[in-house]
């Protein structure tokens, strides 16, 4: 299994992270296994699991994202999970604002500045294998 994450590479610094830190969290939540358990230092010490996989974060763009995130809702992808972030999602202040709102807006007002990607490696490869790093 493979999980990537794309982040519109134009974002100021502090959204990047931002949609990042969202998205990872829901990996998390909805990945079994993704964080791993927490472990203890040869002090006794406990630190708290994180990734039991690699992330990498990949650049896109407001315009390949919404495509991928188009191509993404076909049938033959219903074995991947996708998380989107949104720009309704980062405009609004608490879950019940977001909730409200993205039930209301067109997909036409829709954009999105991250998606999160779960899959077999073969599939998610074949859909952002050619995508750079976001550095």
């Amino acid at each position: 299994m493979k999980c990537v994450i794309l982040i519109d590479e134009s974002l100021p610094l502090g959204l990047i992270a931002n949609c990042a830190s969202v998205l990872s969290l829901s990996l998390g939540k909805e990945v079994d296994g993704l964080v791993g358990h927490d472990l203890e230092d040869i002090q006794n010490r406990i630190h708290v699991g994180i990734t039991t996989m690699p992330i990498p974060i990949l650049k896109s763009n407001a315009l390949e994202l919404k495509e991928l995130r188009e191509i993404l809702f076909d049938e033959k992808y219903q074995e991947v999970l996708v998380i989107d972030f949104t720009n309704v999602a980062q405009s609004t202040k608490t879950y019940e604002d977001y909730s409200n709102a993205i039930r209301s807006t067109t997909l036409d007002r829709l954009e999105y500045l991250g998606i999160a990607i779960y899959g077999t490696k073969k599939v998610v490869n074949k859909l952002v294998g050619s995508i750079g790093l976001l550095r």
